[in-house]
């Protein structure tokens, strides 16, 4: 029952965070590059406020996944560095904590782009 619930909060608040990107692409005039970027800063100041952490602890995939993750994973990979490494983990803390994740995003982009051909979708007969 108790993995049952854990799914069930992964499920809601994860659902929570995209109803809520839904909600501001349908009823603002923001971009959706907009929306994208304003969630990870969300998660940044989030996650740096100590806010972020018993959303995580609560719903797992369902915080971690979204784009407000990202931002909770950089500024805890901030945190963790400046303790570690001083001022200059301010400037490599994002970078170390996202690397894994930036890479296979580049890796499985990179073989999308090898496996599909591009080009234009209006049929030219």
């Amino acid at each position: 029952m108790e993995m049952f619930t854990e799914y069930l909060w992964a499920f809601l608040i994860g659902g929570a965070l995209c109803l809520i990107g839904q909600l501001l692409i349908d009823l603002t005039k923001l971009t959706p590059a907009r929306i994208l970027t304003a969630y990870v800063v969300a998660g940044v100041v989030l996650g740096a406020l100590g806010l972020y952490k018993p959303l995580v602890d609560l719903a797992g995939g369902g915080a971690t996944v979204p784009l407000t993750g990202f931002g909770y994973l950089l500024s805890k990979g901030v945190r963790e560095a400046v303790d570690q490494n001083g001022l200059l983990g301010v400037f490599m803390g994002g970078f170390t904590s996202a690397a894994v994740g930036i890479s296979a995003a580049i890796f499985f982009g990179l073989l999308a782009a090898l496996a599909f051909k591009s080009g234009s979708k209006i049929n030219e007969t």
